[in-house]
């Protein structure tokens, strides 16, 4: 596996949710993620509760492949960074275990303040050094 530095890794994959150019998106979604790499995510506490009244005991949100992965950012961005009043960064706590990389991150309003949100993601990454695997898990 490549010498990865994880708050590298940690800082371009940020970089990927408030891109407002979906080529340079596409892009950088195809270079982060294998071709069929996934992103994994616990959906808020608001969101499993629903689930649970459902059934649902353990209800994941899963996007597969980059054209899926693709449409995952995009949405995110669209909902979150387009409207101007908030970004995403990192929190600047990367780490790294064998393939594995661990941090967290920070949704902030974007002229400054105390963060209204954020979360912890794990990346699993293939003997090329791209994400196989993306579990995200919002709410700080």
């Amino acid at each position: 596996m490549p010498d990865i530095d994880p708050q590298d890794l940690a800082d371009r994959y940020i970089a990927i949710w408030v891109e407002p150019d979906a080529e340079l998106r596409r892009k950088a979604i195809q270079e982060l993620w294998a071709e069929d790499g996934a992103h994994i995510l616990q959906p808020p506490q608001e969101i499993r509760e629903v689930a649970a009244k459902l059934g649902f005991d353990r209800p994941t949100l899963e996007a597969h492949g980059h054209g899926e992965i693709e449409l995952r950012v995009t949405r995110s961005y669209a909902d979150f960074v387009a409207p101007g009043e908030f970004t995403f960064r990192p929190a600047g706590d990367a780490v790294r275990l064998k393939d594995v990389i661990k941090f967290g991150w920070l949704m902030v309003p974007v002229g400054g303040g105390e963060p209204v949100g954020g979360g912890l993601d794990v990346l699993v990454l293939d003997r090329d050094g791209r994400i196989v695997e993306d579990y995200m898990f919002p709410g700080l």
